[in-house]
């Protein structure tokens, strides 16, 4: 008998020298986009040589750090201001680099020991760290404003006579930026995993890969093709309708801002919003038409449709991707699952979906002056910008659409071969 081992495939080395070219790569990524981004919104022009701190201030704001504003107008004067918002297209650059990066050397493997995938994350989290203290430390800037230059030529005259300068700038809570910065390198490579298929798990938890992976899986295609289709739309309104900088800016730094929350507006959800003073929406102009008003404004479809009747087809698009993406996780499941589990998994994975981006997709800005005590002075001197989600309203809505879904996916899928299984004689699948 021969004693010759099986041939085993060549395993890709991932030690110190790969995590820092994966962690480099991602960081990279980031700051083209980021740049390019600012680049197209007039950022390039900011005053001091401040460009790359506001680069670096939107990366970090990417991954879940916290840049805080920060405001003074002298001893007669006082100046409050407040941002929070995630620049998504950043996000999902990194995202994607991160995550071929990170699989790349354990392709072609079945299983993969729980010691091993803890070193080669642990080797990317350390150096990770490491770029977000650089990040932190190096987003930081103060800006000093003319209140003539805001279009207000009395209280320009009235700075003038005070000395009141107003001056903001942002700087980063450095402690919240490496904890919430390495939450989100965790769950975009624990994300990795559940995701790709050729990614190999520890033999614990094999059992959990049929039920979790096709889901999971079909969720990140739909969010992916919602943002495919959010640039191809992005491209035709820059080459039909011009304002080519600002679709652009859109585009490189808020895109999936924009679509994701799209997808859970067609699905019927409501978001509570305002916008109010030198602040705005640059696309689509019709919600910040509805955004736009003394109270506090409703984001739906009703609202949305009473200034344009083509927001309607967002219902339609909803339906047609999340059949498509039922169908997609309903191939990629063992033929034994039934339409009624399918259905299961459908609403549990679209509902987590819809709740990471009822997180991520908050705004929130605000910018005010007030001088020798007299409130907000408005004008160009102060604006408030607000969108949130109303939750359970969202999740409930999630859960109905996925069980349809699902079930109807499932029921389509019956007669599609999946893949990894080959028919027993007894007319059965064994699984892969």
């Amino acid at each position: 008998m021969s004693t010759q081992s099986p041939s085993r495939p060549v395993v890709a080395a991932h030690g110190w020298v790969q995590a820092l070219l994966v962690v480099l790569a991602t960081a990279v990524a980031m700051g083209v986009v980021a740049a390019l981004g600012l680049w197209a919104a007039g950022a390039a022009d900011l005053p001091d040589g401040a460009f790359p701190r506001v680069v670096a201030a939107t990366v970090v704001t990417a991954v879940g750090g916290t840049v805080e504003l920060t405001g003074s107008a002298g001893g007669l004067a006082e100046s409050d201001a407040e941002l929070t918002v995630i620049p998504l297209s950043v996000t999902v650059a990194g995202a994607l680099v991160l995550a071929a990066g990170f699989l790349r050397p354990l392709r072609h493997r079945a299983v993969a020991g729980a010691a091993e995938l803890a070193g080669w994350a642990g080797r990317i989290g350390v150096l990770w760290v490491l770029a977000l203290l650089a990040l932190s430390f190096g987003a930081r800037q103060t800006f000093t404003l003319s209140l003539s230059d805001l279009g207000e030529d009395a209280l320009g005259d009235l700075g003038d006579l005070f000395g009141i300068e107003p001056k903001v700038g942002f700087t980063t809570d450095v402690g919240l930026t490496v904890v919430f910065g390495t939450l989100w390198l965790l769950g975009m490579l624990a994300l990795a995993l559940l995701v790709a298929r050729g990614a190999p798990l520890p033999a614990g938890l094999l059992r959990f890969q049929e039920s979790v992976r096709p889901a999971a899986y079909a969720m990140v295609m739909l969010l992916l093709a919602y943002v495919a289709l959010g640039f191809v739309i992005g491209l035709v309104v820059a080459a039909t309708r011009g304002h080519v900088p600002e679709t652009f800016a859109v585009l490189l730094l808020g895109l999936p801002n924009l679509v994701w929350l799209a997808l859970t507006i067609g699905l019927g959800a409501t978001w509570n919003g305002r916008v109010e003073g030198p602040f705005g929406l640059p696309m689509p102009h019709v919600l910040d038409e509805v955004l736009r008003g003394q109270d506090v404004s409703e984001v739906n479809l009703r609202t949305l449709a009473e200034q344009d009747g083509r927001v309607w087809w967002l219902l339609v698009v909803d339906a047609v991707l999340l059949l498509a993406a039922a169908v997609v996780m309903a191939r990629r499941s063992p033929a034994r699952v039934r339409p009624w589990q399918h259905a299961v998994h459908m609403a549990v994975a679209l509902a987590l979906t819809v709740l990471m981006i009822c997180l991520v997709g908050r705004i929130s800005a605000r910018y005010g002056l007030s001088i020798l005590g007299i409130g907000d002075l408005g004008g160009g001197l102060s604006g408030e910008l607000f969108l949130r989600p109303r939750i359970w309203t969202a999740l409930g809505l999630a859960l109905l659409w996925g069980l349809v879904m699902g079930f109807l996916g499932g029921l389509l899928a019956v007669r599609l071969r999946h893949r990894g299984e080959v028919p027993t004689a007894s007319g059965g699948a064994a699984g892969p």
